[in-house]
């Protein structure tokens, strides 16, 4: 066996007979908290073990309901907590995976294809798929961040490709006058009937459109800048206090990534989110404060440091802050969800449901709010 051949079993395909019958129901993950006291043991169990040959001190945080073949804190984002003493650094790494990091101790240095990015604590920056990419502690404290990536949903369609050390990007030309005839196909797509329907030739299957995917950093001092802003916004107001670290590669999917978006937010004390709904499963890190989350009716608290999958999909939930100010990064798989044409969104449980991305969205009354 090697890389282009597998020595399979003998298969043979069945039928299963599905005659009048129905999908089966859903039954989807509890919510779950790893805690800051448990998240902190963690991290110094990490740092107290020698450094691996590839310079990855990592733990995963999995859900018990995860496959272990797909481990993940929730169906389809994997969660890891990643140490590095000072002056160490990773080996170079690649995956097809996309990433969102964010750094919850310390600071360093990420190195990303060509770009360098220095982040401090609450920074976050997205990893693109399949570009080389280490990081270095250069400062005087630990490093520790989290990153969320879609592996488990590539480990179960079992096309996760990656690699060790892979070979760096050199630095390209650019011929302005250079013509690529690739670029250029002289094979059309046309149409073949009056409700729009097309066919695309083979050569501009395996030739899209290309879209330039670039790690972008969004550093915590501008992003809580424009977070207190919210503040002002009235009790009476009936959205959520965030802003999505939006990548305008993502286009109409409103993504930090092609997979997830991330979001910050920040409540004010004694805040109460109106009940809500969606199919994205949704993951959140407090960072400040403490509060509680009423998920399918199922109350749990939670404060500064604590980590938890806080809606599985289609999940009634909402939150709450306390007596202070709560700060939070939200990771959500909405991206992936609207690109599948599946994300059932009830924005009111009084209202329907709409298919977000393909139906109009919904409005809130912060103008009146503010």
């Amino acid at each position: 066996m090697n890389d282009f051949r597998t020595d399979f079993a003998d298969t043979i395909g069945r039928f299963v007979d599905i005659s009048g019958a129905n999908y089966p129901i859903n039954d989807p993950w509890a919510p779950a908290i790893v805690t800051k006291e448990q998240i902190d043991e963690e991290i110094e169990r990490l740092a107290s073990i020698p450094l691996p040959s590839n310079g990855r001190r990592s733990s995963l945080i999995v859900h018990p309901r995860a496959d272990s073949a797909t481990p993940g804190l929730a169906t389809s984002v994997q969660v890891t907590l990643n140490v590095l003493k000072p002056g160490e650094r990773t080996a170079p790494f690649r995956h097809n995976a996309t990433e969102v990091n964010f750094c919850i101790c310390g600071e360093g240095v990420a190195t990303i294809g060509d770009r360098r990015i220095p982040f401090r604590k609450y920074d976050v920056y997205n990893t693109p798929s399949f570009v080389p990419y280490w990081r270095e502690n250069n400062g005087s404290d630990l490093q520790v961040f989290l990153t969320y990536t879609n592996v488990p949903l590539l480990q179960f369609m079992q096309v996760h490709h990656w690699e060790e050390n892979p070979p760096l990007l050199a630095a390209v030309p650019h011929e302005e006058d250079a013509i690529n005839p690739r670029r250029n196909s002289p094979y059309g797509t046309f149409q073949i009937s009056d409700d729009g329907a097309m066919l695309m030739p083979y050569e501009k299957l395996i030739n899209p459109p290309t879209v330039e995917s670039n790690a972008l950093h969004w550093p915590w001092e501008k992003v809580e800048a424009e977070l207190k802003k919210l503040q002002d916004l009235g009790q009476d107001y009936i959205g959520r206090r965030l802003y999505l670290l939006y990548n305008p590669v993502t286009g109409r999917t409103n993504g930090t990534t092609p997979n997830f978006f991330a979001t910050i937010t920040i409540r004010p004390p004694k805040i109460v989110d109106r009940p809500h709904r969606h199919v994205s499963e949704s993951i959140n890190y407090y960072f400040a404060g403490s509060g509680r989350s009423t998920v399918a009716g199922n109350v749990y608290e939670w404060k500064a440091g604590d980590l938890m999958l806080s809606a599985p999909g289609w999940a009634v939930h909402n939150h709450a802050s306390y007596d202070e100010p709560v700060y939070e990064l939200t990771i959500q798989n909405q991206p992936l969800t609207i690109a599948m044409e599946s994300l059932l969104w009830q924005e009111n449980l009084k209202e329907p449901p709409a298919l977000l991305g393909a139906q109009m969205g919904f409005d809130t009354n912060r103008k009146s709010a503010a």
